[in-house]
């Protein structure tokens, strides 16, 4: 039993840990869709001062307006992906909670379907975002070029779906410890 206790203290780990991953892309996600409208109606115009949003991109941090646009663009479209994620994989740990094992069929299928998304949703996010990126790239002036970032969440996905047969292993396990 001492093994079930520390398995269900890392279940509780990963939900605290997906939660806080889950609000963070939220904000994430909402952060940029605020940046978008604000910088459409202007926001890049303001002066305080006699210094613009602009002048200070522009001259500081060399970066143009057509750039934000697209980095905003593409944040959002990677964070959305990130808390779609975040929020499987919190749903996960709370039923493998609920149901005191992680060797049931049902949190088994779960992680299944956590590991096959941890490998499709991020191939998704970034092809779409660069797709929004090359469109943004060839309507807007200045656009800094798109390089997409490599993640650990094709191995992770693996791990998971290995996770999920084990698991599974488990369930049956228990089933035939409980009808013999």
């Amino acid at each position: 039993m001492k093994t079930l206790n520390t398995i269900q203290k890392l279940a509780r780990l990963g939900m605290i840990l997906s939660k806080i991953a889950f609000v963070f892309s939220v904000i994430g996600a909402v952060g940029s869709v605020v940046g978008i409208i604000s910088m459409a109606l202007g926001a890049w115009k303001l002066q305080l001062g006699g210094i613009t949003l602009h002048s200070i991109l522009q001259t500081e941090a060399g970066v143009t307006v057509g750039t934000v646009y697209a980095s905003m663009a593409v944040a959002l479209i990677l964070c959305t992906g990130e808390a779609v994620l975040a929020w499987f994989a919190k749903r996960y740990f709370e039923h493998a909670l609920a149901d005191g094992t992680p060797f049931c069929f049902q949190g088994a299928k779960e992680l299944m379907r956590l590991g096959i998304l941890t490998i499709c949703i991020p191939i998704g996010t970034q092809s779409i975002a660069g797709i929004v990126h090359s469109v943004l790239e060839h309507t807007l002036e200045g656009v800094a070029p798109f390089e997409p970032g490599s993640s650990g969440s094709f191995i992770l996905g693996i791990m998971f779906l290995v996770m999920s047969l084990l698991c599974r292993y488990g369930a049956e396990l228990r089933e035939y410890t409980q009808t013999a």
